[in-house]
């Protein structure tokens, strides 16, 4: 497969739809240009009827994917602008989450912020041991902004959602595992690759077209659950991004970095 993209390393194999964002010296943040080739490419593959699943992960050991990049966006400062950044990163992420194959995200290190967004986005999170997740929106003052709360809520109930949420916790893998968060641990004395392999085998020995099936089934049984929801997500986050408590709390985490 051709890879037309600065910041994502893709490969498809064997009905295997691979891929990585590759800005391990930025903690793979998902900036508005990364977000918009994860689009790109997940909606230009869905009619490739010979992929049976995918996954996505992020470069290096360290980190899965940061939240957005906080410098990038500090000039989106208006009701208008917010309203669009929050909708590009979530249609961004639809692509992940209407692929018409199971999508598998391979937490091989911290997933926050809009990291563990993109991490809810996908069906199931195949974590290494030392990997973690956590929702750290409340630390700046604001919500979720691209579907990470609805998702988090349709997978583990919305009353422990509030509570992950609310407290801006991060998980350790152990742990998300044991809360329904994540749905299985790599071996850490094997490689991961070779466990990425053995939690998509079974799936992978499904013909592409009944997996279609199957996926289209459980995005109907979703949609009743957040119907209406992303409105909602989206008209609050918007509130607090525009809101002076988000600023100075940003202005901090900027200064710090300084």
């Amino acid at each position: 497969m051709s890879d037309p993209f600065e910041h994502l390393i893709v490969s498809e194999r064997s009905g295997l739809l691979s891929v990585t964002v590759d800005r391990e010296e930025k903690r793979n943040a998902l900036s508005l240009e990364v977000l918009g080739e994860i689009r790109a490419l997940f909606e230009s593959c869905s009619e490739d009827r010979t992929i049976k699943a995918a996954t996505i992960t992020g470069k290096g050991e360290k980190s899965f994917a940061a939240g957005g990049d906080l410098r990038e966006l500090d000039s989106v400062r208006t009701v208008e602008d917010s309203r669009l950044m929050s909708e590009s990163g979530r249609t961004a992420l639809d692509a992940i989450r209407n692929f018409p194959v199971p999508v598998v995200a391979v937490l091989n290190g911290t997933a926050l912020g809009g990291g563990a967004e993109l991490a809810m986005a996908c069906d199931f999170r195949l974590a290494t041991p030392n990997a973690s997740i956590g929702f750290l929106q409340g630390t700046l003052n604001i919500t979720t902004a691209w579907g990470g709360g609805p998702d988090l809520i349709e997978r583990i109930g919305s009353a422990p959602a509030l509570r992950l949420i609310a407290t801006a916790k991060v998980l350790k893998a152990p742990e998300a595992l044991e809360i329904g968060v994540v749905d299985a641990l790599a071996d850490e004395s094997q490689a991961l690759d070779a466990a990425v392999g053995n939690f998509m085998e079974p799936m992978l020995a499904r013909l592409p077209h009944v997996l279609r099936a199957m996926k289209a089934l459980r995005l109907a049984a979703k949609k009743r659950v957040l119907d209406g929801l992303a409105e909602l997500e989206t008209g609050y986050f918007v509130d607090c991004w525009t809101d002076d408590a988000h600023w100075e709390a940003a202005d901090a985490v900027l200064g710090g970095r300084k």
